[in-house]
């Protein structure tokens, strides 16, 4: 499964990133490594509130990043 997520600039400073084909998936961190740690975590626990028990069961997903105005890490 492939999911984009967007990653944005936090105006308190930071990152935060969404998932746009998974509603309400939005997560923030320090930097780009934390935020995609979080993105990870936030994709199971979606998955799974969504009926599905073990996202794994589904194949590995990858998340593609686009940076919406996000100038932290590597381009």
């Amino acid at each position: 499964m492939n999911l984009k997520a967007i990653i944005h600039d936090a105006e308190e400073g930071g990152i935060w990133a969404e998932v746009p084909a998974l509603p309400g998936c939005v997560t923030r961190g320090d930097s780009i490594e934390e935020v995609t740690i979080h993105l990870r975590e936030a994709i199971d626990g979606w998955l799974a509130v969504d009926g599905v028990p073990d996202p794994l069961q589904l194949g590995v997903y990858q998340i593609e990043a686009t940076s919406g105005s996000c100038s932290n890490g590597p381009e």
